[in-house]
């Protein structure tokens, strides 16, 4: 007999995958204002998703056994681009000797040796952006966060390749922002994956003879790939070219448009919301951080990119919450929900974050980058991305909203961003502090 699932929506497939891809947030809002904590959505092409946001079966959820629940087999939608070898798709064994040889490029110290070539790309970057203007900032920001990666995970420094790689991989990346990247890669000879796969072929060429010579230079590196090239298997191997390619193109997925969506959502708010906005340019203006870091979190609360936390697919019969899911069915906490429940975040629609100044974030009640072992190996590198760039341009400009009212979501493939890139005019300030005086210089 088969196991029933929590009860959810009873329309057919075709009509939940319409909400749930053209208005996923409010989509989620009423699923649990009528069904509760948890429901099952059923969507087309895809075993049945059951949405969590107790914080009590989320921890159940990322601190299962590995064999039973199943993350990799979760996101293989990524694989045509990140590839076989990538990290994200993998699970078990293969995952935790993956993610060993990746975590000590992202260890504490090897963050702050990158710390300053980050802030030299993004005082770059943010002082070509136009002034006085409305301006859609998101395309901006995907541009910046591709170049911090180029620059600090890539190692690249400028010229052909860096060139040639920059414009591939924007192509690259813009068509997986549209709803046919959902869709498994059909292998014919015309359409969009046709120019896909041509570009990916013309990438994977010119990062294989990236990690040619750079496996030939002895030259001692910081970047992120540099780190790759020193990590070693077990049994002493090196990571192979198909491994390195996965793994550049997986940091570069997970960290290019996520980053930049959830800089955009804090330009968006910053620019609306005065108090919080001015108190955070006081704050900087006298060099302290602490708000900042607190503004971060909140943006990320208030606008999780990805509302759904790295969902996991049930390999054998598993008990959560009091309730037993059978094999075969996909288990999806639900950052999004998580972050506005009233219980744990009072007022949950309201930016506020001196919720985050006293109290740091939860565990399991503030998961933007997921959790368990299978957390984002990249969440510190991207807040410090998000702190260098919201530094750079507060320190440097004043921001208004160039619309009135807020902006409502959009959904780019697995993202969410704001639905008018975050227009925003950029106004150059009167007096600059003198953090912001030497920016320009060394911008200069």
């Amino acid at each position: 007999m088969e196991l029933p699932l929590p009860p959810g929506p009873r329309a057919p497939s075709p009509v939940q995958t319409m909400g749930w891809w053209n208005r996923p947030l409010a989509y989620l809002e009423r699923c649990r204002a009528r069904y509760g904590h948890r429901f099952t959505l059923r969507l087309l092409a895809q075993p049945p998703m059951v949405a969590i946001s107790a914080p009590e079966e989320v921890k159940q959820v990322f601190t299962a056994p590995a064999g039973v629940l199943h993350p990799g087999e979760g996101a293989r939608i990524l694989e045509p681009v990140v590839g076989a070898n990538s990290v994200i798709l993998l699970d078990e064994g293969a995952h935790l000797e993956q993610r060993k040889l990746m975590l000590p490029a992202f260890h504490g110290r090897r963050m702050e040796a990158l710390s300053g070539l980050v802030d030299e790309v993004v005082a770059q970057e943010t002082e070509r952006w136009p002034r006085d203007r409305a301006e859609p900032l998101h395309g901006r920001l995907q541009a910046l966060t591709l170049e911090v990666i180029l620059r600090a995970v890539f190692g690249l420094e400028r010229g052909e390749r860096l060139d040639a790689l920059r414009a591939r991989l924007a192509e690259l990346l813009a068509f997986g922002a549209r709803p046919i990247s959902l869709l498994p890669p059909l292998q014919l000879p015309f359409g969009p994956w046709r120019r896909f796969r041509v570009l990916k072929d013309e990438v994977d060429a010119l990062l294989v003879g990236l990690i040619h010579e750079r496996r030939a230079d002895r030259a001692e590196r910081d970047d992120v790939l540099a780190m790759l090239l020193e990590a070693r298997h077990e049994e002493g191997s090196a990571m192979s070219d198909d491994e390195l390619r996965d793994e550049l193109m997986t940091l570069l997925v997970a960290g290019h448009e996520t980053t930049a969506s959830g800089l955009a959502w804090a330009f968006e708010r910053l620019a609306r919301e005065h108090a919080v906005r001015d108190r955070l340019v006081a704050e900087l203006d006298r060099g302290d951080d602490a708000y900042l870091a607190a503004t971060v979190q909140e943006t990320l609360r208030r606008r999780p990119v990805l509302p759904t936390a790295a969902p996991r697919l049930t390999k054998r019969e598993i008990e959560i919450g009091g309730w037993t899911y059978p094999a075969g069915v996909v288990l999806s906490p639900t950052a999004y929900l998580v972050h506005h429940d009233p219980a744990i975040y009072p007022d949950p629609y309201a930016f506020r974050p001196e919720r985050f100044l006293d109290e740091p974030p939860g565990t399991y009640t503030w998961i933007p980058f997921g959790g368990g072992r299978r957390r984002c190996l990249g969440a510190g590198f991207a807040i410090l991305e998000m702190n260098a760039v919201l530094r750079a341009v507060l320190t440097r400009c004043e921001i208004a909203p160039a619309t009135d009212g807020v902006e409502v979501t959009r959904r780019r493939s697995i993202t969410i961003s704001p639905g008018d890139g975050a227009r925003t005019v950029l106004r150059e300030r009167v007096s600059l502090p003198a953090s912001a005086t030497a920016a320009v210089s060394t911008a200069a």
